[in-house]
């Protein structure tokens, strides 16, 4: 029974992440934002909600993974996720850990991806070298 109500609490965590571009070019004249505004706005992120029955089958099972600590079918499964591009909210290193989420008929790992935050947040992608 514990294991059923952690599962439903993490998958209950899941969102989808999506860049937000920039308003206005602070090059672009007197109508655009101020400078400060304008790195503020190109650093907010929209990230959106999705119940986990709107994610890919292999997303949910990626996440039922995730909950039972493996097997993962990838060696890179479970490593530490930088955030370099800073998509994510800020934490320290270490906080993050990516995930696979197979992709039917590839070859390799694919570009979809789980990251799982220490704190029991999860954030999707399916196009983690874009997003």
């Amino acid at each position: 029974m514990a294991a059923t109500a952690s599962t439903a609490f993490l998958i209950s965590a899941i969102v989808l992440t999506a860049v937000v571009p920039p308003l206005a070019d602070p090059s672009a004249g007197s109508d655009s934002l101020p400078r400060a505004a304008y790195q503020q706005q190109s650093e907010r992120k929209a990230i959106a909600e999705i119940a986990v029955d709107e994610l890919p089958v292999e997303a949910r099972n990626t996440l039922r993974l995730i909950a039972q600590s493996g097997p993962f079918p990838y060696a890179r499964d479970g490593v530490a996720f930088r955030n370099r591009e800073r998509r994510l909210p800020r934490r320290q290193r270490g906080y993050y850990r990516e995930y696979t989420v197979p992709t039917p008929a590839a070859n390799d790992r694919g570009a979809r991806r789980i990251i799982a935050g220490a704190a029991g947040d999860y954030y999707y992608s399916d196009d983690h070298y874009r997003s």
